[in-house]
């Protein structure tokens, strides 16, 4: 089931569950349900009660972010506009490519976040600006 998104793409991606009733069990792997190969990921907990996170695109990092326990909102922009999401079960992810303004909020108390990466760990691929992020984004436009 490999998905092809565009560069600047935000899309919500549904995992299928193999659970029975000993549980519920998610595989995720790379090019199937992870449409890019995984070269990091990392997870957020325990963030304070009204925290907001965020506050940054990338320049071409494609992320997958899942919430695995708890919830989340995800408000995102691109060339094509602005949408929320609400991430709130470890069977749906929210897949971003490059060029993808990004802020969470909304974090419950007991949410673990995990995010997927394409690639490591690069300052320079982030931009830090929301006007230099409009700026790039206006580029894409013309």
């Amino acid at each position: 089931m490999g998905i092809n998104p565009t560069e600047s793409d935000v899309r919500e991606l549904l995992f299928s569950s193999l659970g029975d009733s000993r549980g519920e069990l998610i595989a995720l792997e790379q090019f199937k349900e992870i449409p890019f190969e995984i070269k990091r990921i990392y997870y957020i907990f325990q963030t304070a009660e009204n925290v907001k996170r965020g506050f940054h695109a990338h320049q071409s990092l494609k992320q997958v972010a899942i919430a695995l326990s708890g919830s989340c909102v995800f408000d995102v922009e691109t060339e094509n506009g602005s949408s929320s999401h609400l991430l709130d079960s470890p069977s749906k992810g929210l897949y971003m490519g490059g060029l993808v303004w990004r802020e969470m909020r909304d974090f419950s108390h007991d949410c673990v976040l995990l995010v997927i990466a394409s690639e490591c760990y690069d300052e320079a691929d982030y931009i830090r600006s929301y006007d230099a992020f409009k700026h790039q984004k206006s580029l894409l436009a013309q």
